[in-house]
């Protein structure tokens, strides 16, 4: 399911994460610069694009360091 972006990249996969909270879409982008994992809040009207590197940082972190994003968030 390779679709062409606008700029420049390659969607290799697409999928949504929803509960009664919160909405996500999740692609797998490739570019020139290589894979990234790309979330989009429509809620928020935001999207970042992370890296293997940044993702492997935040899979080192504990659960309690995530959760503090959320009580900020509120």
């Amino acid at each position: 399911m390779e679709e062409r972006l606008k700029d420049d990249l390659d969607v290799v996969a697409e999928y949504s994460i929803v509960n009664e909270f919160a909405a996500v879409r999740v692609r797998k982008v490739r570019s020139r610069a290589g894979e990234r994992l790309e979330l989009h809040s429509p809620r928020h009207d935001k999207t970042v694009r992370l890296d293997a590197t940044v993702l492997e940082a935040l899979a080192r972190q504990p659960a309690e360091v995530l959760s503090q994003f959320i009580d900020a968030d509120e």
